[in-house]
């Protein structure tokens, strides 16, 4: 009979459950910081959310909500009528998740396991190894094309145990942008049993008419699954919203493992009225444009001295240091001067410092900031 009274530190491993071995190889997500080294608060720009806050008319919805002694509606029947007139969808061809995580960690566990592989480009979003180890599947990467997509190389890596193919596109953490047309030959050069997840985060701080067609390709393929969030653009990280598309029969298989009632009334009334706010939307990613562009020519004059924004197309850029001054260094003289940033090292990028775009005066005092820091570093 056991002795319910021996301290757990000497229990052998037999007195308690196991994980499985794939699940102790799993490092937990790491999120942005929002305090420094000594615990004071700094100004946010880790974590790419909006600077500009959340649509006056979401934030209205929200203090609206009925009561939370309801359950909510499981199938978020109204926002997915509200997402598909949006975007032209079907509704039956829409699933909901908590965030767009959600839905890329069960697109994994739905379509592979044991002996598989899921496959995905390096430095991409961490999220994605977290999804192949959950469900015990192995985690493989292909080699980047300038901290970019490498279609190439993405299709060489491609076997008989390859069931998931994950791409960011913009990628995240480094902003890279992957066109149309490599695109659709990326998924034209996949066996049709593999699953193609185009994760579409940063969508909405794409110009219209660079759209990459992601959302025609899950419409005409059953392969493909498209996921967005309403976390960056619409302002309304906090609730936890995401939603994605697919064949009706992928969103079926999806619907089988997503969480039960796994919107809350709060997220589905906030995330409906966000949705039909378009124009602030817009207003973000005209904003974001702009500033985005003014911060990265600052960081330009800065080139001779080993200081390289990557080419982005979200809401963020990722800031290589390339010479005297280090990425840790420029991380921990920022926070110095209030902001916390995203450092990468865990990500293998210890020279990548991954900034969010907040407002015009944030940037201007960051790109000066770290001006004065190229010119003493040694």
């Amino acid at each position: 009979m056991t002795d319910r009274n021996v301290p757990a530190s000497t229990s052998s491993v037999a007195d308690r459950p196991t994980p499985k071995p794939w699940i102790q190889a799993i490092h937990a997500y790491v999120p942005g910081k929002s305090v420094g080294a000594d615990g004071r608060p700094l100004i946010k720009l880790s974590a790419n959310e909006n600077p500009l806050g959340t649509s006056p008319a979401a934030l209205a919805a929200r203090s609206h909500a009925v009561v939370p002694a309801l359950y909510p509606d499981p199938d978020s029947t109204a926002l997915r009528a509200a997402i598909g007139t949006v975007h032209g969808i079907e509704p039956a061809r829409i699933v909901c998740g908590t965030g767009s995580g959600e839905l890329l960690t069960v697109s994994a566990s739905a379509f592979a396991g044991p002996g598989d592989e899921v496959l995905y480009v390096r430095y991409g979003f961490s999220l994605y190894d977290i999804a192949a180890r959950r469900c015990g599947a192995t985690p493989v990467t292909a080699p980047d094309a300038d901290y970019g997509t490498d279609v190439d190389a993405l299709l060489g890596l491609v076997n008989k145990r390859t069931k998931v193919v994950f791409v960011a596109n913009p990628n995240n953490p480094t902003g890279r942008y992957t066109p149309r047309s490599e695109l659709a030959r990326l998924h034209a050069g996949l066996p049709q049993d593999v699953l193609l997840v185009i994760d579409q985060a940063y969508a909405e701080y794409v110009a219209p008419e660079d759209d990459d067609g992601a959302l025609e390709l899950a419409a005409k393929h059953a392969n493909v699954l498209v996921t967005r969030t309403f976390s960056k653009a619409y302002g309304l990280a906090g609730e936890r919203v995401g939603w994605g598309t697919g064949a009706p029969e992928l969103i079926e298989v999806l619907n089988r493992l997503r969480g039960p009632f796994n919107l809350s009334n709060s997220a589905q009334a906030t995330a409906l009225a966000a949705i039909n706010d378009q124009a602030f939307v817009t207003h973000s990613r005209d904003h974001n444009t702009a500033v985005r562009e003014n911060f990265v020519a600052a960081l330009r004059q800065l080139g001779n001295r080993g200081v390289r924004p990557v080419p982005s197309e979200a809401n963020f850029v990722l800031v290589l240091f390339e010479g005297a001054l280090t990425g840790e260094a420029a991380y921990h003289g920022l926070a110095e001067r209030g902001y916390i940033t995203r450092w990468l090292p865990g990500q293998g990028l210890p020279h990548g410092v991954r900034i969010t775009i907040g407002t015009q005066a944030q940037m201007d005092e960051i790109a000066l900031a770290l001006g004065q820091m190229v010119e003493t570093a040694r």
